[in-house]
């Protein structure tokens, strides 16, 4: 089976990093695997800090709360400058450097940047920078398989909402192939 995924998705409210976590929690679901996901907010509705902890594993989770990630995403500055330190070893950031100008690097870890938001924008997506990421840890890590990432896609977007499904799958590639 796949390696176990310690995930924190991370950003200001509105971004998408609770969905984000959503998306990888089902992809883990999909698989029959153990997962947890668990949303962190910060008072306010948008605009205030919002972040999740998600874990993928073939064994029984201990906590839902992941305090050793080998795996980040951050969605904007103060995140990435938050959690960077708390990724481990051999641990894999995945940044969007629209809204992260400054990407540290850091020893042990590798940080891989991809303008998410501008790309989104670009492609007449805007909005769906947490999806690109999500494509792009994907392509670094392959925390499930690419059917399990596509009907957790499905599964998430809400059934009413058909072409948010399309713009979403476009997202995953975008991410992917970046």
């Amino acid at each position: 089976m796949s390696q176990d995924l310690k995930c924190v998705v991370a950003g200001f409210g509105g971004q998408g990093s609770l969905f984000a976590g959503k998306v990888i929690a089902t992809a883990g679901l999909m698989e029959d695997r153990e997962v947890s996901w668990m949303p962190s907010y910060g008072p306010e509705m948008r605009g205030g800090t919002a972040n999740c902890s998600v874990t993928l594993s073939d064994a029984p989770i201990g906590s839902p709360l992941v305090l050793d990630p080998n795996a980040l995403i951050a969605l904007n500055q103060p995140s990435f400058d938050k959690f960077l330190d708390t990724v481990v070893d051999g641990g894999v950031v995945v940044v969007d450097t629209a809204m992260v100008p400054n990407v540290t690097e850091r020893a042990g870890v590798q940080v891989v940047g991809i303008p998410a938001t501008k790309m989104c924008e670009e492609a007449g997506l805007k909005g769906l920078g947490n999806i690109v990421l999500i494509g792009k840890l994907w392509a670094a890590t392959q925390f499930c398989t690419r059917a399990s990432l596509d009907a957790a896609i499905e599964h998430v977007v809400p059934a009413n909402k058909p072409e948010k499904l399309e713009q979403n799958r476009k997202a995953i590639e975008i991410g992917i192939n970046a």
